[in-house]
C-alpha cells in the first residue's frame, strides 16, 4: 500500500511537537507563553497523556519552577517531599550503607507520579491553546526539498496482511514550519532523523540501559513517605553496570525498579529476572511485606551523556529531551533536563517564528550550552563511561575521584568505546545464569507482569516489531548467542519455538510489547526495528499509577 495511493487530510501549524512527555509539554507551554498566537499541535502515541509513563520518579522541580513559578499554588501533583536517602552496596546476603553521593542528594525534590505531572502540564498547555491529540502516533516524517515539513500520523485499521480493513482510516498530514521531536529514548522518528541528517557523526556511540519497574501498594504501617533507597552490587556481576531504586510515595505506594546497562556482555543475563531476585534480598524484602503489586512497566534509558549528544538541529526541526539524550546518569534524573531542553528550544522557536528563521534554531544549542543543563551534563560526563571501562570497583573509585576531588572538572573526558549491540559474548563463552522460579507473591513471571501493565494492541494489525532480514536470526541470534532477545525483552515478546523438534524459529508476540525499545538497541546485528503501532496501543497506566 504505497503512499501515493492514499488521500490524506492535511492540517497546518506553526510547530508540531511529537511526544507528550515532560520535554514536549514544557516546549509547548513555553512557546505559547512567548508566542501566544502560534499554532501548536502536540501528538502522543499513548491513549492519553501519561498512559505510557509508569509512576514513581524523583523529580527535581527546578525547571518546573522556571516554567510555572506558582506551580505549588496551581496544584501541581508533587506532594511527597523526598526524605531519607539510603545508598547500599549489596552482597548476596548483606548490605553495606555507603555515603550517598552528592549528585544523589534529594533535598528539595519530590517523589511523584510523572504520568500525573504530565497530565497536569497537558491541562496547562491546552488552556494556553495548544492542540493535543493523544492516540495519534507520528509514524513518518514529511520531507520536502531536504527539509522536514511535518509528520504523518499512523494509519488505523490496516490488517496483518497490510490490506485496508473495514475500519480503515488513513493517517493525517500534520504540516508545520518546524517539527520538534520529543519522543523519549530511542524514538522511531528521532532515529530516522539522526540517520537521515548524519546528526551523530563525530560523537561517541550512544549507550543505554533498561529500567524495569513495579508499582506496589503496601500497608500503612510499612509505608515511609519520601524514603529513597538505591543499591548497587548483587545480583549483577562485577562487570555489568546497574542497580536498583525504591521510592516510598503517595498513598501507601512504592515504586521499585532495576536498571541494567545495555552494554552488558553475558547473553544469558535477563534484566527482568535480576529485578525479581533482588526483591528477595534481606535488605529489600521488608519493603514489600504485606503489599501487593499493582502495575508493571519497562523503558530504555539514554545514558550516553555529553559525549553522545547528536547535533540537535536538523533542517526543519530540533531534538529535545531524551530524544537528544538529556539525562543525568549519576543523579538518575532526567525530567528536569527534559523540561529545560524543551523550554530552551521554545525560546529559539519563538524567535524563528518571529522572522529570524535561519539563525534562530542554530541558537538552540548555543542557549543550551549557556544553561545549567549543560553544566550538569559536563560535570557528570565521566561517571558512566568509568564503570564501562573499569568495572564496578574501578568505576566507584573513578566516580569518587571525579565527584569529591575533581568535582566534575577533570581535564580529561572518558569515552564510550562501542555501541551496546556490539558487546555480547558468544553464548558458549559466557556462564549460564540459573534464575529461581517465581513464587507469585514477591516474584513473578513476565506474562503476569505484562497483564497488570494493561498492555493491548489490536491483534489484526501489522506487527510493529520488524526483522529487517529474518534469516539473520537463525544464523546469528540463535546459533551464536542462543536467542538473547528472549531474555533481554521484559515482556516475553520474543520466543524461540520449535527447539525440541530441531527446527528453531523466532516467534514475535508483538501484542505483549510494553514499548521499552530494548530490542531496537541490543539486537546484535541491529536487525530489529521498533515502529509505532496503531494509535493507543501499548501499556495504559491510569492516573495515580
Amino acid at each position: 500500500m504505497g503512499e501515493e495511493d492514499i488521500a490524506r487530510e492535511r492540517m497546518d501549524f506553526d510547530v508540531v511537537i511529537v511526544g507528550g512527555g515532560p520535554a514536549g509539554l514544557a516546549a509547548a507551554i513555553r512557546l505559547k507563553q512567548l508566542a501566544p498566537e502560534a499554532a501548536i499541535c502536540l501528538v502522543e502515541k499513548g491513549s492519553e497523556i501519561g498512559a505510557h509513563i509508569l509512576s514513581g520518579a524523583v523529580i527535581e522541580p527546578r525547571a518546573l519552577a522556571e516554567l510555572i513559578p506558582d506551580w505549588q499554588a496551581e496544584g501541581a501533583p508533587l506532594v511527597t517531599p523526598a526524605g531519607d536517602d539510603r545508598f547500599l552496596f549489596l552482597t548476596a546476603r548483606r548490605a553495606l550503607r555507603l555515603p550517598t553521593p552528592p549528585q544523589m542528594h534529594n533535598s528539595g525534590n519530590f517523589v511523584a507520579s510523572l504520568g500525573d505531572l504530565c497530565r497536569w502540564l497537558a491541562a496547562r498547555a491546552e488552556a494556553l491553546g495548544v492542540e493535543i491529540y493523544p492516540g495519534f502516533p507520528a509514524a513518518a516524517l514529511i520531507e520536502e526539498e531536504g527539509r522536514i515539513a511535518g509528520v504523518i500520523t499512523g494509519d488505523m485499521g490496516v490488517t496483518k496482511s497490510g490490506e485496508k480493513g473495514p475500519n480503515y482510516q488513513p493517517g493525517m498530514e500534520l504540516r508545520a514550519a518546524y517539527t520538534v521531536l520529543a519522543e523519549g529514548c530511542r524514538g522511531s522518528l528521532s532515529k530516522q532523523a539522526i540517520a537521515r541528517f548524519g546528526l551523530s557523526e563525530g560523537v561517541d556511540p550512544p549507550t543505554f540501559a533498561i529500567g524495569v519497574k513495579e508499582l506496589w501498594e503496601v500497608p500503612a504501617e510499612n509505608h515511609r513517605p519520601g524514603e529513597i533507597t538505591h543499591t548497587i552490587g548483587w545480583p549483577l556481576d562485577r562487570s555489568s553496570y546497574g542497580g536498583s531504586f525504591l521510592y516510598h510515595f503517595g498513598a501507601n505506594l512504592i515504586s521499585y525498579g532495576f536498571v541494567v546497562g545495555l552494554d552488558y556482555r553475558n547473553p544469558w543475563l535477563s534484566p527482568f529476572e535480576e529485578m525479581q531476585r533482588l526483591k528477595t534480598h534481606p535488605a529489600m524484602v521488608g519493603h514489600f511485606a504485606g503489599g501487593r503489586r499493582i502495575s508493571y512497566g519497562a523503558r530504555a534509558l539514554v545514558e550516553g551523556g555529553l559525549q553522545s549528544l547528536p547535533k540537535l538541529v536538523f533542517p526543519g526541526g530540533i531534538l529535545i529531551g531524551d530524544s537528544a539524550g538529556f539525562l543525568n546518569v549519576p543523579k538518575i534524573k532526567g525530567t528536569h533536563m527534559a523540561m529545560k531542553s524543551g523550554m530552551v528550544a521554545a525560546e529559539a522557536l519563538a524567535e524563528a517564528l518571529a522572522g529570524d528563521r535561519p539563525a534562530a534554531l542554530a541558537r538552540y544549542p548555543e542557549r543550551l550550552r549557556a544553561s545549567w543543563l549543560w553544566e550538569e551534563l559536563r560535570g557528570a560526563r565521566n561517571i558512566r563511561p568509568g564503570f564501562a571501562r573499569f568495572g564496578l570497583w574501578g568505576g566507584l573509585v573513578n566516580a569518587a575521584l571525579d565527584t569529591y576531588v575533581l568535582r566534575g572538572r577533570a581535564p580529561w573526558t572518558l569515552h564510550h568505546p562501542h555501541p551496546d549491540h556490539a558487546t555480547l559474548l558468544p553464548a558458549d563463552q559466557a556462564p549460564r545464569i540459573a534464575y529461581p522460579k517465581p513464587d507469585g507473591k514477591l516474584t513473578f513471571d513476565r506474562l503476569a507482569s505484562v497483564f497488570i501493565s494493561n498492555t493491548n494492541h489490536e491483534e489484526d494489525q501489522p506487527a510493529h516489531l520488524k526483522l529487517r532480514e529474518p534469516e539473520r536470526w537463525q544464523a546469528v541470534n540463535w546459533q551464536r548467542f542462543a536467542a538473547p532477545e528472549s531474555r533481554y525483552c521484559p515482556a516475553g515478546v520474543y520466543e524461540a519455538v520449535g527447539v525440541e523438534e530441531g527446527a528453531p524459529r523466532l516467534q514475535i508476540n508483538a501484542q505483549n510489547c510494553v514499548h521499552c525499545k530494548t530490542c531496537d538497541i541490543k539486537d546484535p546485528t541491529q536487525n530489529i526495528d521498533w515502529c509505532t503501532p496503531e494509535g493507543g496501543g501499548g501499556p495504559n497506566y491510569p492516573s495515580g499509577m
